[in-house]
């Protein structure tokens, strides 16, 4: 007696199996697209905020204002601090003319 194989006979069966292994297939592959998406949109995410932080400038730390009767040596190098924050591209034009003048009055 020949063994009988459980399952759809003929086309039927064939057309069965192969529908649920592509839809199988297809989500398999949905899955992982969103999850490479995913991965990427955190990637993204944490580039964008390390930039971010190193785009921003240093904050500008004000120095404290001096008495009139000391401010002779110490106007200098304050002047002399600013003009070195000045060239290093932390202060503006307008910003290192304010705190100048600042100074100077």
């Amino acid at each position: 007696m020949p063994l009988r194989r459980m399952g759809r006979p003929g086309l039927i069966g064939v057309a069965a199996r192969t529908a649920v292994v592509a839809g199988t297939a297809s989500a398999v592959v949905g899955h992982q697209e969103r999850k490479t998406q995913a991965a990427a949109a955190d990637a993204q995410a944490q580039a964008d905020a390390q930039y971010a932080q190193q785009s921003a400038p240093p904050p500008v730390q004000e120095t404290p204002a001096q008495a009139p009767n000391d401010a002779g040596p110490n106007l200098t190098q304050q002047i002399e601090q600013l003009s070195g924050l000045h060239t290093a591209g932390v202060l503006t034009d307008e910003e290192f003319a304010a705190a100048k003048a600042k100074l100077l009055s």
